[in-house]
Parts: structure tokens; C-alpha cells; sequence
């Protein structure tokens, strides 16, 4: 189990009593552990220990592996905490609510199109509500992953004076990037859109 020792977030912390509902067919927590560096270093470990106990000779290749890529991720989040810091807005949106994670990292505020199970887009009420937002966070740039539909995305930009901009959820293969060449520009991007 390589999400063993995060500490999760429930579907009723991050978005509230309308997630519930689907919180007994999906689960309870939100399974986006992977967009949050922090928690990657932490499943990264889990890996290491799991393919030390599976092939033992190769102990020090893996742990050799392990420290390379922690000690990038661990630079990584220290470089933009430093500027996620030192940014007035906090908040940013996309097209489903893949990146709590990635906020509890950095102290930021994600909204977005669809839920956390990129399930259900927006009424009339809901996007009006997503409008108001934009407007009063001055919101400049609407993120859209490839799993969920831009349309909807694409309407709010327009309605905001927004500019849509890709963002990796990492759940395959996306541009043939590695892991952490997408988690830095996932990080560079929404940086840009709060300053």
C-alpha cells in the first residue's frame, strides 16, 4: 500500500455536504495523493521498502533511487513554498478537484468544475456561483486536465476574462513527462496564476 502513513483528506473536508453522497460509492477520502510532492516522498519510501523486501540484494540500488528522487521532490516543495508564501491571492481553478493535497502542501484554495470524482458538471446555479468567484478572487486562468471535458472550463474562462491552461493529474502518461518534470510544471503554472 503505498499511500500507508498519509495522512488523508476526507471528501467532507474538501468539498462539503454535495460530495457526500458519493463518497459510499467512491470512497470516503479523496484518492489524490499523488498531486502533493510531500505525499509523494511518502509513497515513494513505501515503494522502497516494498521492492527491498521483494529483491533484497538490490537494497542499495532502490534506496540509492529513493534518495535521488525525495531529495528532488523535498527541493522541489521547498522552492515554492517559499514563493506560494509570498503570493497575495491563494486561489486557483480547475476542471475537477483533484489538488487538495497539493493546497494543504502550500497553503493555497482550489474550486473547480467537477467534483473530486470529475463526476456532474455545473447547473446554471453552480457555474454562476463559479462565476462570482472567479470575479471576486480574480481569477486569471482556469486549469483543464484531459480527463475531464473543457467545454464547461472553456465557458467560464470566456465568461471571466480567464485564459484556460492544461494541468497534469498524473493519472497515465501525459506528453511523455516524467513524474516530477509535470509536478514542476504543475507548480509553475498555477505560481503564474496567482501572481
Amino acid at each position: 500500500d503505498a499511500s500507508a502513513g498519509v495522512d488523508t483528506i476526507s471528501i467532507e473536508e474538501h468539498e462539503g455536504e454535495n460530495e457526500a453522497e458519493h463518497s459510499h460509492e467512491n470512497g470516503a477520502y479523496d484518492p489524490h495523493i499523488w498531486l502533493s510532492p510531500l505525499c509523494a516522498v511518502t509513497m515513494a519510501g513505501n515503494i522502497r521498502d516494498a521492492l527491498i523486501k521483494a529483491d533484497p540484494g538490490n537494497s542499495t540500488y532502490y534506496e540509492a533511487n529513493y534518495k535521488t528522487f525525495s531529495g528532488a521532490l523535498e527541493k522541489l516543495h521547498a522552492e515554492y513554498a517559499e514563493k506560494f508564501k509570498n503570493t497575495a491571492n491563494k486561489s486557483f481553478v480547475t476542471g475537477h478537484a483533484a489538488f487538495a493535497y497539493l493546497c494543504r502542501d502550500f497553503e493555497l484554495v482550489q474550486n473547480s468544475v467537477e467534483n473530486v470524482f470529475a463526476e456532474g458538471e455545473p447547473g446554471a446555479q453552480q457555474l454562476a456561483a463559479l462565476v462570482d468567484y472567479c470575479r471576486e478572487n480574480r481569477i486569471t486562468t482556469i486549469f483543464t486536465e484531459t480527463l475531464v471535458s473543457a467545454a464547461v472550463s472553456e465557458t467560464l474562462a470566456r465568461e471571466v476574462g480567464a485564459v484556460v491552461k492544461p494541468i497534469y493529474t498524473m493519472a497515465g502518461a501525459e506528453n511523455g513527462k516524467s513524474y516530477l518534470e509535470r509536478m514542476e510544471e504543475n507548480l509553475r503554472v498555477i505560481y503564474e496564476s496567482l501572481k
